[in-house]
């Protein structure tokens, strides 16, 4: 499992619990935080292989990961489990997804120093060989994944544009949400 899924050691130990779950109801493992503060809050991101999810796999998956994480009993005390979509501006924590979000803009932490610098704001070439692939302005450059500490997807007009049309061509099923009534309607 890669570090940009679960980075803690609790996170990992989670991933391990819940992965196999959401996996088999057909979904995929983005990422998953546990995270303290007023309140204690599980978030796990999940999509569709193809990617996009909506808010019914969203309950489906917290109602299924809700089930084991009362059996296994992982987490002291009380917390909040949050399920959702990656989102537009999404993480990058898998190889693939770098495949998949090629052209677009994204910022990209490594762990260590590579030519004096940590961060790397570009367009993303893709992988090759175990790569990353990025492009800045002295050029294309390759990260070897596993110097990633952290990577996501900058909002931009075209990624707005791109999420929008996958919206539209998912065939949004506008018979399932209410009417609208207009004043003209109640006259």
């Amino acid at each position: 499992m890669s570090d940009l899924i679960a980075k803690a050691a609790i996170d990992k130990r989670l991933a391990e619990i819940v992965q196999p779950v959401i996996e088999d109801l057909g979904y995929e493992l983005v990422r998953l935080r546990l995270m303290s503060g007023k309140q204690t809050i599980l978030q796990i991101m999940a999509e569709r292989p193809e990617g996009g999810i909506e808010v019914d796999d969203c309950a489906k998956i917290s109602t299924e990961v809700s089930a084991i994480l009362d059996v296994e009993d992982p987490i002291d005390g009380d917390y909040a489990l949050e399920v959702s979509s990656p989102g537009i501006d999404r993480p990058l924590t898998r190889l693939k997804d770098f495949d998949a979000w090629e052209g677009y803009e994204a910022k990209i932490e490594t762990s260590e120093l590579i030519d004096g610098q940590r961060r790397f704001k570009g367009e993303v070439r893709g992988t090759q060989d175990g790569e990353v692939l990025i492009e800045i302005p002295q050029g294309i450059i390759g990260l070897k994944f596993e110097w990633l500490s952290d990577a996501k997807l900058v909002l931009s007009d075209a990624l707005i544009a791109e999420s929008l049309k996958a919206r539209k061509d998912g065939g949004l099923d506008e018979s399932k949400f209410d009417d609208i009534e207009t004043e003209e309607d109640a006259s």
